[in-house]
């Protein structure tokens, strides 16, 4: 199955599941992705909003229930969410064996990082999480306040680096799409060590959370041509 997780508050872009992005609601190009990836026989949105909930339906998604209230707080984990989802599938629909959950607000990646994903997620794999490679380095350039008041780096690398480009490569997550066996499915992203990641590029990688990562997303996709 594909979960798709859309809140109707949003503290940095009121209604931006529902916005309209080149003739679409946000939520629309990441349904369509999803019933196109060929990954899942079912797509379901979980929402608090009527309004989304209308916007997911009309775009092919299912949208079996509204979301209960304390699952649609400002601070509701994601992972709570997802599980309340698969439990409502199994307990009317039938077993669920794999989970993809999809961001609605990264509308930029492709399906073929949805199909990557879904291979990578083998036997030997509890999870795959995707992100790009991080501007920023623990190991070269990125530091916290230590006891003493003062700042050191936040990994201290084997031998000096110079350079970022030499320190030990590092990526920053993008939350766009998460993969799961129903058994590996927990509370917690870090409850495993066996975690793959699909390294998307940068352009790829936008979420949008503030009203100018919306208009740098309308302004990529319209590059690339939608209409």
């Amino acid at each position: 199955m594909i979960s798709i997780c859309a809140r109707g508050g949003s503290v940095g872009l009121p209604g931006k599941n529902i916005r309209q992005l080149c003739g679409k609601p946000l939520i629309a190009w990441t349904i369509e992705q999803a019933l196109d990836c060929g990954e899942a026989d079912h797509v379901f949105v979980s929402t608090d909003s009527e309004e989304i909930a209308a916007a997911a339906r009309a775009h092919g998604a299912q949208v079996p229930f509204v979301r209960p209230a304390e699952l649609a707080t400002a601070t509701s984990g994601k992972l709570p969410v997802i599980q309340h989802l698969v439990e409502w599938v199994e307990a009317n629909l039938g077993p669920v064996t794999r989970i993809i959950d999809l961001d609605p607000t990264s509308p930029l990646r492709d399906i073929a990082d949805i199909n990557a994903c879904a291979t990578m997620l083998d036997a030997d794999t509890d999870v795959v999480i995707t992100g790009y490679e991080s501007d920023k380095n623990p190991y070269f350039n990125m530091v916290e306040q230590k006891p003493g008041g003062f700042y050191e780096r936040v990994r201290k690398p084997a031998s000096e680096v110079v350079g970022r480009q030499l320190a030990p490569k590092v990526y920053a997550m993008n939350a766009s799409i998460y993969a799961w066996h129903r058994h590996t499915l927990t509370s917690s992203l870090w409850s495993t060590h066996r975690i793959r990641l699909h390294a998307m590029p940068r352009e790829r990688s936008i979420d949008i959370d503030h009203p100018i990562d919306f208009d740098l997303v309308e302004l990529l996709m319209k590059k690339k041509g939608c209409s």
